[in-house]
């Protein structure tokens, strides 16, 4: 275990005297854990995200509120940062355990319509995914999703920007705060200096952008300008949902704007050297922080890097430094 993966493992986390940090396992080797954050207060307890409904998760859940003197119909409430399952889903099962309301982005609301339909959207992204030049094949082997519609449903409350729900008795500011998909929200405790971010901002990784193909919007300028709003606000304790709390969101907020600008930079040079489609382009940049070549990713990372790069060649455009021709597969060129 090192440094980087010690917070998945180590056990529950004292970030105040009312606030848990409470790491909980998943099935992705990648992220490893979860953090549900429990708020005790006056009115009971708050959890801000929920983890992912899978066997034994609400076993592990309970055991660990158990080691803070915490019963599951202790929790008066969970607030959802957005509608991933491991986030989301076992917010929805222990609300069937116990009736506890969950709270959700609206913004996120067609986007869990369509997985409790059991479309998930899968042939608009696959649709998305060819006209980025990806060949058919390797989309039709390699692209599928981890949503199960049976443990989706509707939230008990939607958010909309500026709400102040409560948690634990501690009232919170929702931020909305789109991008990593197009309902994500923030939660800010200003008074304590707190910042639950999500997966909005992550302390040792880069949140995946937009990974949702319905309505039309960019990913990826919406990210930048949730970026750049939580920059603009007070500084606060990073309190994301993978990996340790960190004293300073607005350092790691300037390291993924450095990111994506060095993204940008190197989805340009790729237009100049030639490369024409998002697939191209993926395949002429490096990835991840050990700068793997993107033959090295397994098939459906290469898809989601391939939908990353579309979601930079379009900022590209957005700022005047290329030019889309749309037809059958999109192709980009230098402005």
């Amino acid at each position: 275990m090192n440094d980087r993966t010690r917070w998945a493992t180590a056990g529950i986390e004292q970030v105040t005297s009312s606030i848990h940090r409470i790491p909980l396992s998943l099935p992705d080797a990648g992220l490893k854990a979860v953090n549900v954050y429990a708020i005790q207060g006056d009115d009971g307890v708050g959890l801000v995200d929920g983890g992912w409904a899978r066997p034994g998760a609400l076993d592990e859940l309970q055991a660990h509120l158990a080691e803070l003197g915490i019963a599951l119909a202790d929790v008066s409430t969970v607030l959802t940062t957005h509608f991933h399952p491991d986030h989301y889903t076992l917010a929805i099962e222990l609300r069937r355990h116990t009736g506890c309301p969950v709270a959700l982005g609206a913004d996120d609301r067609d986007t869990i319509e369509l997985i409790m339909s059991g479309n998930h959207g899968m042939d608009a992204f696959s649709s998305t995914l060819r006209r980025g030049g990806v060949p058919g094949d390797l989309v039709q082997r390699n692209l599928h999703s981890s949503a199960d519609p049976d443990t989706y449903e509707l939230p008990s409350t939607w958010l909309s920007d500026g709400d102040r729900p409560k948690a634990g008795g501690r009232e919170l500011l929702a931020i909305a705060t789109p991008g990593h998909t197009r309902g994500h929200f923030c939660f800010a405790d200003d008074d304590a200096g707190l910042l639950f971010a999500g997966d909005h901002v992550l302390p040792h990784i880069t949140p995946s952008i937009g990974f949702e193909s319905i309505g039309q919007h960019l990913p990826l300028a919406d990210y930048l300008t949730s970026l750049a709003r939580v920059r603009a606000r007070p500084d606060a304790l990073l309190l994301p949902a993978h990996g340790p709390a960190g004293p300073s969101v607005h350092a790691r907020v300037d390291e993924l704007l450095a990111h994506h600008d060095l993204r940008l930079s190197r989805c340009g040079d790729a237009l100049a050297a030639g490369a024409r489609t998002a697939y191209q382009v993926a395949q002429q940049i490096p990835w991840t922080s050990r700068d793997l070549a993107f033959a090295q990713l397994s098939p459906f990372d290469q898809l989601m890097a391939v939908h990353e790069t579309s979601a930079h060649l379009d900022v590209l455009e957005l700022r005047g430094t290329a030019r889309l021709r749309s037809g059958e597969v999109d192709e980009y060129e230098p402005s």
